[in-house]
């Protein structure tokens, strides 16, 4: 734990990791419920259930981007330089995949476009098409490059031992997402969605659990209080 680990960030570690993981929990309702809920396997999911998964994924990234802030103040100096590229990588993750699920959320269900013939090819989320290949870039390249980079801050103890060989399996999958566009198969991308969906969680919590069990280094420190016969002489040197 770096010097610069405070009681501020290790609220928002805390804060940050239990958010990630309850909001990650309600993700799986309407994503259960929707995928019940297809006629067929390769058909997508539908209202109300697509809406409530795009609003629960943008609710859910600054919690992720807070996590990853309190790893940097977590990282040692040797380790930072890690842990400032997975907030960087994080941050693209967040403003790339925020905007177009926003976009999907409050464009695509305009009149003005729902009867537009090439609508499918740009605003659907299935493939081909582009916003979902730019989620693609989102979490299977950012999210993998940000967890990887996180992986190294975590070393010592056996909590943070197992959160770096979370971090490293949920990175791996996530890369091995991409093997749905080599392949030209979008089922591949599950792979992926274990990483980001299934494995990450568990990191989130066990960080969650590494801060709230650490101390910051102020902790405890308090100021020695003067008894009535030093702060009489302190007076009496200030008087004089």
């Amino acid at each position: 734990m770096a010097a610069g680990f405070t009681a501020s960030a290790r609220r928002l570690g805390i804060v940050s990791g239990v958010g990630t993981v309850f909001l990650s929990a309600l993700y799986t309702v309407p994503l259960l419920a929707g995928l019940l809920s297809l006629p067929s396997p390769d058909a997508p999911i539908g209202d109300p259930w697509f809406s409530m998964m795009e609003i629960l994924i943008i609710l859910t990234m600054p919690f992720m981007v807070g996590l990853m802030v309190a790893v940097q103040a977590w990282a040692s100096p040797e380790t930072r330089v890690f842990s400032l590229l997975a907030l960087v990588f994080m941050g693209l993750l967040t403003g790339l995949t925020c905007s177009l699920h926003f976009v999907i959320l409050t464009v695509s269900h305009q009149a003005e476009f729902a009867g537009q013939s090439w609508l499918p090819l740009i605003l659907s989320f299935k493939w081909l098409s582009v916003t979902y290949a730019l989620d693609i870039l989102a979490w299977d390249v950012f999210f993998a490059l940000a967890v990887l980079s996180a992986a190294p801050v975590f070393s010592g103890s056996r909590l943070a031992r197992s959160i770096r060989l979370l971090m490293i399996i949920s990175g791996a999958l996530a890369l091995g997402g991409l093997s749905g566009v080599i392949l030209d198969d979008a089922q591949f991308r599950n792979i992926g969605i274990v990483g980001y969906a299934g494995v990450f969680p568990v990191a989130a919590l066990l960080m969650a659990i590494l801060f709230y069990r650490a101390r910051s280094p102020e902790a405890g420190k308090t100021q020695p209080r003067l008894s009535p016969r030093d702060d009489k002489g302190a007076f009496d040197q200030t008087s004089s």
